[in-house]
């Protein structure tokens, strides 16, 4: 029967040692993108599984195969990786192996759950953990007293999934099914917001869990709040059971989830509030940019920063900067839900740099704009180029999509992930040439301080600068013969009116906006001002 092994489609039960092992040699295997060739193992790392990266001929299955799960996992997280794709209908854990089997309601859910795995990590407890088929078409667990608890809470979901079926008048529970007992509107609470939370990190979050139609966002009690109204209920209650208590970015911005009263948001804008996903006809408000005019400004500055506009069905995608677009991005390292993915790694490598001009100092006051660099390496046999460590994954991830494809010393620089978790410094005696750099307890970190503007004010590469701490002596003539004096023209400047210590500087192109940027920042004007250099969305 096509590879099955007899025993367990007739429905003979087995040890969980022995239906692990049958799955370890015989079953296919899907690697995650993220994950070289050969570098998987089981979960006591004994021996390799001899399946590995075998694509072709592989035998979808109801029953997927869980593996590197962390210690500590409850039975609760495992099942909610397949919520989003299906009902789970039975639980095999294997602690001791650190894996797991579940089961899901359909092969249509088992396929869809395995083939958006292949691409997207799934974390768990920030630990990635990895989906593959097993070779049963069934899952038969054993009897012993390390399954119960694995039942107990399949039986928990089941019995939530059953009490909204019965409200809804309708029979065996599915989560394909509208649950129309439960609302499909969630009220969302931030607690602990360190990071701005936009109306589009909100989208891109809980869209993974089904179609989201209408946002709400709000100040109330001193907390940001958001209403949010899905397609049907059933999504609203696989996000909230994956979501609730989760934090978007590391110790900060916690989501509290619950059901709202109301069955249907009543939305009369679309901008950077409040959001109707099947009305882009509507007003924006309070003279606001129309809708279609910010999705042409964001596609266009989208496609310059490598970032794609995602698709919404029946309207427009979503309005959002790419700061925005990055920051939810960036929030995949922290959450262990499904849908997210990014790699668990603050070192970024920089690459196509020009040699005879990129030092580390430059790098670290160009990174700096979207996070506290730790350390800079310009690879001794490579000086085109380096490593940079940022403070942590959120702030790499926000670097990197900000800055990957910018002009720097006429070149195009190249921004990835790093394969290395740290950026080592120099032995003692080792010939480094000055290129390592440990920045961790440099004065002009901007980020360091929490609940800091600076974070409400992260934005990428422009022409047009702002420029800050500026003392009264200081005139525009010369800021303008200042920045001149970076090889770069100044086309156009203008003070605060409110607040002169503050102004705009707008180059000839955003390259060098960039070199007047690295150049200029920290610049003493005297009088124990410094210059504070950032970079602006506005114009001139």
């Amino acid at each position: 029967m096509d590879g099955i092994v007899q025993d367990i489609t007739v429905g003979t039960k087995r040890g969980s040692d022995e239906l692990l092992s049958a799955c370890a040699t015989n079953g296919p295997y899907i690697m995650s993108n993220s994950t070289p060739s050969g570098e998987y193992t089981n979960g006591n790392d004994s021996k390799k599984f001899k399946g590995e990266n075998r694509i072709s001929g592989i035998m979808p299955s109801r029953v997927i195969h869980i593996r590197k799960l962390p210690n500590d996992v409850t039975e609760a997280e495992v099942i909610s990786l397949g919520l989003p794709f299906g009902k789970v209908t039975n639980l095999l854990m294997l602690k001791g192996k650190n894996q797991a089997f579940i089961e899901m309601n359909t092969e249509e859910a088992a396929n869809t759950m395995v083939s958006y795995y292949g691409t997207v990590t799934p974390y768990l407890r920030s630990h990635p953990v990895y989906i593959q088929y097993s070779n049963h078409k069934e899952l038969k667990t054993d009897n012993s007293p390390n399954q119960a608890r694995a039942q107990a809470a399949l039986q928990a979901v089941n019995a939530v999934q059953s009490a909204n079926m019965a409200i809804a008048g309708t029979g065996v529970p599915d989560t394909a099914v509208n649950l129309a007992g439960q609302s499909p509107v969630l009220r969302i609470i931030v607690e602990n917001l360190f990071y701005p939370v936009t109306l589009d990190v909100l989208h891109q979050i809980f869209s993974k869990f089904g179609t989201v139609l209408k946002i709400i966002t709000f100040t109330k009690n001193n907390q940001f709040q958001a209403l949010l109204q899905y397609a049907d209920g059933s999504c609203a209650q696989h996000a909230k059971l994956a979501l609730d208590g989760q934090n978007i970015y590391n110790a900060c911005c916690t989501l509290r989830i619950d059901f709202s009263k109301l069955t249907s948001l009543n939305v009369k804008y679309n901008n950077d509030k409040s959001r109707d996903y099947t009305r882009p006809d509507l007003p924006s408000g309070d003279s606001q940019p129309t809708l279609d005019q910010t999705m042409a400004a964001f596609g266009k500055e989208a496609s310059l920063l490598g970032l794609s506009v995602p698709g919404v069905h029946g309207a427009l995608a979503p309005l959002g900067m790419p700061s925005a677009a990055a920051a939810a991005a960036a929030a995949a390292s922290r959450m262990g839900i499904p849908g997210f993915a990014s790699a668990a790694n603050a070192v970024l490598l920089v690459s196509n740099l020009n040699p005879e001009r990129v030092t580390p100092q430059c790098l670290f006051i160009l990174f700096g704009v979207y996070g506290d660099v730790q350390r800079v390496k310009i690879l001794f046999n490579k000086k085109e180029n380096a490593l940079v460590q940022m403070f942590d994954c959120t702030q790499a991830q926000l670097a990197m999509s900000h800055l990957n494809g910018q002009r720097l010393h006429g070149k195009a620089m190249r921004v990835t992930m790093s394969k290395h978790q740290t950026v080592q410094l120099p032995r003692e005696g080792q010939e480094d040439q000055g290129l390592t750099k440990d920045y961790s307890s440099s004065p002009l970190h901007r980020f360091k301080k929490p609940g800091s503007k600076n974070f409400q004010n992260i934005f990428p590469p422009s022409a047009t600068l702002h420029l800050s701490n500026i003392p009264p002596s200081v005139t525009e003539e010369d800021l303008k013969m200042l920045f001149s004096s970076t090889t770069g023209m100044v086309k156009a400047f203008k003070f605060f009116q409110k607040d002169r210590k503050m102004a705009l500087i707008q180059m000839s192109s955003v390259e060098e906006a960039i070199q007047a940027l690295i150049d200029l920042h920290n610049h003493d004007l005297g009088e124990n001002h410094h210059l504070r250099v950032s970079f602006s969305k506005s114009t001139i």
